[in-house]
């Protein structure tokens, strides 16, 4: 059985899912999910890209809400998947959801982040048509720094924006509540808004939280918790389950 005793924050249905791959691996692990989503009202212009998917070159999607509400729009408008875009995912757990659509989808093979992903040949020979257009599929305001690369890279780049995340609605002082009856001693967090989620939600108990092990998802999101004062930051490269078991077997446990 492993020391480490993790506060999961991702959205509630994920939360169910990594705790059971932690237990497995005999680590102790409690949800407060930070994160909830509401998917955005359709919108004309949300139906007029769909409509139009087969002149893009590329459509990346940058998490599984994207991919599920993004699928349910292409079913809608497209008996069939149209010829052309060939489909990206950041990580493969989001790529399997279009697989299982039956979608040509291509991810990084190590490491589910924006740079792996924008690292991928595949993706380059997309890009290499004249006037490549890229889609992305998206919650508000997310992966801003993929589009801003792929216009760096030539790419004409839309995207389309499907749901928004939100800090769900806690008691006072739930966080400290939480880590203190559960015996926890770290925290993960997926996202850089769950990261600003959790200082929220913390307010004046930052000063404890901070102290805590915090496990972040790329080298952006540890930039964050660095400027927010946190103590000890573990970059998992990677959102999902199997990089954050890498990182928690590779760090020693606390003492506490």
């Amino acid at each position: 059985m492993s020391g480490w005793r993790l506060l999961l924050t991702r959205p509630a249905e994920d939360s169910v899912a990594l705790a059971a791959a932690l237990s497995e691996a005999g680590i102790q692990s409690s949800s407060l999910p930070l994160l909830a989503i509401e998917p955005l009202v359709e919108t004309a212009e949300q139906r007029a890209t769909m409509l139009e998917l087969d002149r893009y070159s590329a459509v990346v999607v940058v998490s599984k809400p994207a991919a599920r509400l993004g699928l349910q729009l292409l079913d809608r408008y497209w008996p069939q998947p149209p010829f052309g875009p060939v489909w990206f995912s950041v990580g493969a757990a989001t790529g399997a959801i279009l697989e299982g659509f039956g979608l040509d989808a291509s991810w990084p093979a190590s490491g589910d982040d924006s740079e792996a992903l924008l690292a991928l040949p595949r993706l380059a020979q997309a890009l290499g048509v004249a006037d490549p257009k890229v889609l992305i599929l998206r919650g508000e305001g997310g992966r801003e720094h993929i589009a801003e690369m792929l216009r760096s890279r030539g790419a004409q780049v839309d995207c389309l924006e499907l749901y928004r995340r939100y800090l769900p609605d806690y008691p006072p002082g739930i966080l400290v509540e939480t880590l203190r009856s559960e015996r926890l001693n770290a925290v993960m967090v997926s996202s850089g808004q769950g990261l600003e989620s959790l200082r929220e939600l913390a307010g004046s108990d930052w000063s404890l939280l901070r102290e805590l092990p915090l496990f972040v998802p790329s080298p952006r999101v540890a930039e964050m918790a660095v400027a927010l004062g946190a103590k000890t930051i573990v970059d998992c490269r990677g959102a999902g389950t199997a990089a954050l078991l890498a990182a928690l077997r590779e760090n020693p446990e606390p003492a506490f």
